[in-house]
């Protein structure tokens, strides 16, 4: 039997539920104990005594390699979360086009959307791609392509 058997998840919304207390009154019962999905317990609070002895070498500062802690040195207090606009359709010089108007416009982030022959490695004049090229993303067979 796993270490997870007979364990309830509780969420974040759960309600606590009300006991007497010794003078005969209702009070909250304490909230039970929080588990992430990976059923690691989360305690209510973490203190300094908390982290490991050997933070500094297993994670180095935030915009240091291996950069486990994030790429910028003080991430996101200064510079905002990139927004990514995911577009891609037809040929690619009609996808390179809309992306040039997405970056004249302001976006910071642009992400590729291929379509689906382009995603499972047939070239877009196969037969099994016939019905498929383009719609759903950009066609892209060979580097002149890109």
């Amino acid at each position: 039997m796993s270490a997870r058997a007979g364990r309830k998840r509780t969420g974040a919304k759960a309600k606590p539920a009300r006991v007497a207390s010794p003078d005969g009154s209702a009070r909250k019962a304490a909230p039970a104990p929080r588990t992430t999905p990976s059923w690691l317990d989360v305690k209510p609070a973490y203190a300094a005594s908390d982290l490991p002895t050997d933070l500094e070498r297993r994670a180095p500062p935030p915009g240091t390699p291996p950069f486990t802690r994030g790429i910028h040195p003080r991430m996101y207090r200064d510079r905002l979360w990139t927004m990514r606009q995911y577009a891609g359709f037809g040929s690619a010089a009609q996808t390179n086009e809309r992306f040039r108007f997405l970056l004249a416009q302001g976006q910071t982030g642009l992400s590729v959307a291929f379509d689906l022959p382009t995603q499972m490695g047939y070239d877009s004049d196969h037969a099994l791609a016939r019905d498929e090229v383009g719609k759903v993303g950009v066609a892209i067979s060979c580097l002149a392509d890109m």
